[in-house]
């Protein structure tokens, strides 16, 4: 299957802010540091993705190095912002797996409904709009016994740590695309109808990390 050229429509991603943070968030994630703690999460979550896949979110397009021809037929690859998807298409183009990026967001996926194997979400909720209504669209289009894989930073359950997220969270919004340093995405996969399969829970300066195996 040949790789198709990325769809683009103007969203609010596209905001000169938002380029701002692009640029700058591609600069961070090639950090050694970031790139330490990262890079084994993302071989972990894509390493179990098999079939059709969804990446929701897929920012820069780091994960896609970690996709094997052996496991995976196709990447579907959402991303609202078209600074990110400057990025994302070089990286795509030397994938091991054929790539097609779309730029749109997550509550509005433009895909039939039972379409994917697997859904892979990395470090994405944290910023989306409607994180409910975009794990809806999520599980929508994934089929039946479908895995949605998943690494995220979420609320502390510690009060100090959390009544600090929530003082950061209005600056984070506005400087880091959007983030929500304080919000509780594992909640919201259950909410949204998932099944939590595997959890586990990393800690990293503060900020908790999870990293899940849910299914549809």
């Amino acid at each position: 299957m040949s790789q198709q050229p990325a769809t683009t429509v103007p969203t609010p991603h596209d905001r000169t802010s938002y380029r701002r943070f692009a640029k700058s968030y591609e600069r961070m994630s090639l950090r050694d540091g970031e790139q330490r703690f990262m890079n084994p999460l993302r071989e972990e979550v894509v390493g179990q993705a098999h079939g059709l896949v969804l990446e929701i979110g897929a920012g820069n397009g780091l994960n896609f190095a970690f996709y094997s021809p052996d496991t995976v037929e196709q990447v579907e690859a959402t991303e609202p912002s078209s600074a990110m998807l400057n990025y994302a298409r070089e990286r795509a183009a030397t994938a091991r797996v054929p790539v097609n990026l779309t730029q749109v967001p997550v509550e509005s996926l433009p895909f039939a409904d039972e379409s994917f194997d697997s859904a892979v979400v990395t470090l994405v909720f944290c910023s989306v709009d409607d994180p409910l209504r975009g794990l809806g669209e999520v599980r929508r289009v994934l089929k039946p016994g479908g895995t949605l894989l998943m690494v995220e930073h979420v609320r502390a359950r510690g009060v100090i740590v959390a009544t600090l997220q929530n003082i950061a969270t209005p600056i984070t919004r506005l400087t880091a695309g959007n983030c929500h340093w304080n919000r509780d995405t594992e909640r919201t996969v259950k909410q949204a109808g998932f099944k939590i399969e595997q959890r586990r829970e990393i800690g990293w300066f503060g900020m908790p990390f999870v990293v899940l195996r849910a299914a549809k």
